[in-house]
């Protein structure tokens, strides 16, 4: 699936939830099933910088595709980085490069995070893009 197609089946997901409690819920359940990271990677390299709770994430590539595992000591933010991965692993480093996040805003997630975990959003996200290019770059050399 193309990244905008799973980004679409999000949104759809979401939209059947008639209020944020629910949604909430829901990022809970999809963190239950988040690809963990191997503990051995559970790295201060791994961490995130400029979330409020721990999230490790990690990054391989694999057939040209990047897979990520991740891991995080916060139900709320283990769901939020559930779904970035969903979105981006599996994907070609130039898919996610090229990748807008503007489902985000459609889901409602960033008005509904507080200002610390919206910040860690958005760190998340800039992690997952600078593996995706120095994936890319690899491939370009």
């Amino acid at each position: 699936m193309t990244i905008e197609a799973i980004q679409e089946e999000l949104i759809d997901e979401f939209s059947m939830f008639e209020d944020w409690m629910q949604r909430y819920e829901y990022m809970i359940d999809l963190g239950k099933s988040l690809p963990l990271i191997d503990e051995n990677l559970k790295t201060e390299d791994k961490l995130i910088k400029g979330c409020q709770s721990k999230v490790w994430l990690n990054s391989e590539m694999r057939d040209g595709k990047v897979i990520f595992t991740a891991d995080s000591d916060a139900i709320i933010t283990k769901g939020i980085i559930a779904v970035l991965i969903r979105v981006f692993s599996h994907q070609k480093p130039q898919a996610i490069l090229d990748a807008n996040t503007d489902f985000i805003d459609e889901i409602g997630l960033k008005e509904h995070l507080s200002p610390t975990r919206a910040n860690g959003l958005v760190s998340m996200i800039k992690q997952m893009k600078m593996y995706a290019l120095a994936y890319q770059t690899q491939l370009n050399n």
